[in-house]
């Protein structure tokens, strides 16, 4: 398939933009010049509306101050054209860029702390504190009546629409490039899980810090390229109100996506001149994008969705198709996934006194008067696959997320491999090599199955051996899109990208919910081949016994957040310490 390629899907939508470009180009030389300006207007609306496609739409931030970046890029190009600063528009416009990215930055330290409404007032805040600021000091040469000076080149309306489309380009052409990239698969993980994104290693801290700083220089480019516009910018132009409007023009629309954010922005610039021609005033433009900003939200759908779920339907359909017939060639050549990830034969077995890969001592979780561990001590052997079992509130999920660092407040001391990590971070831990999955769903389905991986992996991954590895543990193609996948096979995809990133310890907790008895059993099969091929220990935590008697080859029980027992598998489980604490259970009494 042609789209298979993958550099050819990145220099695709560049060559798609440049035949825009000279298309538009054209097409403007047939326009009066109110058409051509409003076709500029047209072109900065959408820039704004990409920047809050980042900040809004992929990173899950409500930000309701974009135009007020766009305030911050035009003083500052209209403050170079006053001063008389050398380089000309084109290094005003970067300046502006960058100086509405550092303001970007720090208004978006709230958003570490900040979620939600109490997010929503400080950006509203901000952006009408800036309104004030500006209606009473005004721009720069805006007294004087110095208007700013366009490129050379580009002088006449007409030929100024050409730069902003090729500024229009070179922007939309970055946030693509960024959507693709991990910072930008960062920004989406960090929107629907935060816990999740610490896991696998990134910064959420980055992560929202780089997405602000992105969507406000975009907002910069946009409001410096509306100085350039209209000669003389006024702060009429980057009101509260109208930052809000754009914010929901950005839901309803879909601006994450780059074909909705350009429709976008030819809705903010035709509702307004609809209405005008129709002696409706324009001010009844914020009451139409509200209403429709209100269908978005609470349908839990926008427009870019809607349409492309159509196509990711008839996408996925031909996917199975081919998934089957590969299948079927398959099963005629006597060939399977599990032959992939077959036990290398030059695997060494570990010495019996190797150091363990993870260590815990006298681990003590204690909220008020309830202990929820109490002196919980293990050893987890290289290579091997220990089972972490009790009965549901024996303090399992607890010791994970106190292991893992999401529990800083805890006594005890736990080792990676010697190591001392106790008091490191969830992200500095992932980074060592000490990995977790959620019994929650935290598989963000804005990305596609590759993009994920690849996030999680944290390495660069050669893709047969990506879709070697998906394969092997019965996950959808890489080019799935994980909207679309459900909840039992995205943990399948959690523990395929969390395995791919190669870490000394794996810990997975409750991975196989959501799969049917005969699945269950097919993923411990599967799991059991995974030490020895990656390097790596894993610690299940599990309820399914059968599963857990067919993998681990040893055990420790926790009962109300103590060690209950601890060996052998087959010790443990005729324990009749152990065999108590399940009394009732239907797994325990067969």
């Amino acid at each position: 398939m042609l789209l298979a390629n993958r550099r050819l899907r990145v220099a695709l939508p560049a060559a798609v933009a440049v035949v825009g470009i000279v298309v538009g180009w054209a097409m403007s030389a047939g326009l009066s010049g109110y058409v051509v300006y409003l076709a500029i207007s047209m072109v900065t609306a959408t820039i704004s509306l990409l920047g809050l496609g980042v900040v809004t739409g992929s990173a899950g931030i409500i930000a309701l101050c974009q135009l007020t970046f766009g305030a911050i890029g035009a003083w500052v190009v209209t403050f170079l054209n006053q001063s008389g600063a050398p380089g000309g528009f084109v290094l005003w416009l970067i300046a502006g860029a960058v100086f509405a990215a550092l303001a970007g930055v720090l208004l978006g330290l709230p958003a570490l702390r900040l979620r939600g409404v109490n997010l929503a007032v400080v950006t509203l805040g901000a952006a009408a504190a800036v309104d004030v600021l500006l209606v009473q000091t005004q721009f720069p040469g805006q007294k004087d009546g110095l208007s700013v000076e366009r490129p050379d080149l580009f002088s006449s309306d007409r030929e100024y629409f050409f730069f902003s489309m090729v500024v229009l380009v070179v922007c939309a052409y970055l946030v693509f490039l960024l959507q693709r990239s991990r910072v930008g698969s960062s920004w989406k993980a960090v929107s629907f899980s935060e816990r999740g994104t610490a896991a696998v290693g990134q910064s959420v801290r980055m992560a929202k810090l780089s997405a602000f700083a992105v969507s406000a220089a975009l907002g910069g480019v946009s409001g410096g390229l509306l100085a350039g516009q209209v000669g003389i910018p006024y702060a009429s132009s980057f009101t509260p109100i109208m930052s809000l409007a754009l914010y929901i023009l950005a839901v309803m629309s879909g601006a994450y996506l780059i074909d909705m954010a350009v429709f976008g922005g030819v809705l903010w610039v035709l509702v307004p001149e609809l209405l005008k021609r129709w002696g409706v005033p324009q001010d009844w433009g914020f009451v139409i994008f509200g209403v429709l900003g209100i269908q978005a939200i609470t349908s839990g759908s926008n427009l870019g969705e809607a349409i492309r779920g159509g196509f990711r339907k008839r996408a996925r359909r031909r996917r199975q198709a081919r998934a089957e017939a590969a299948a079927a060639a398959a099963s005629e050549v006597g060939t399977t996934a599990l032959d992939v990830f077959a036990v290398p034969e030059a695997a060494e077995p570990i010495p019996a006194n190797a150091e363990p890969a993870l260590e815990v001592r006298g681990l003590g979780v204690q909220f008020g008067a309830l202990k929820a561990n109490d002196d919980v001590s293990l050893r987890v052997r290289p290579r091997s696959i220990m089972g972490l079992i009790g009965p549901n509130g024996a303090g399992k999920s607890t010791f994970v997320d106190a292991v893992s660092g999401f529990l800083p407040q805890h006594t005890g001391t736990v080792l990676l491999d010697g190591e001392d990590v106790t008091r490191l971070s969830p992200v500095a831990r992932a980074r060592k090599g000490l990995r977790r999955t959620f019994q929650q769903d935290r598989v963000p389905p804005q990305l596609t199955v590759e993009a994920y991986v690849r996030f999680v992996a944290r390495r660069r991954l050669d893709h047969d051996e990506l879709a070697d590895a998906l394969a092997f543990l019965g996950c959808p193609p890489p080019e799935e899109q994980l909207a679309g996948v459900d909840v039992g096979t995205r943990r399948l995809i959690e523990v395929a990208a969390a395995v791919l990133s190669g870490p000394r310890v794996l810990i997975l907790d409750e991975s196989a919910a959501g799969l049917s008895h005969e699945e269950h059993l097919q993923f411990g099969h599967r799991l059991t081949r995974i030490p020895s091929r990656f390097d790596t220990a894993i610690v299940l935590i599990e309820h399914d016994l059968d599963l857990v008697r067919s993998v681990c080859t040893e055990l420790t029980v926790l009962d109300f957040g103590r060690v209950l027992a601890q060996g052998p598998s087959t010790e443990v489980l005729d324990d009749p310490a152990v065999i108590a604490a399940y009394m009732g259970d239907a797994e325990m009494t067969q």
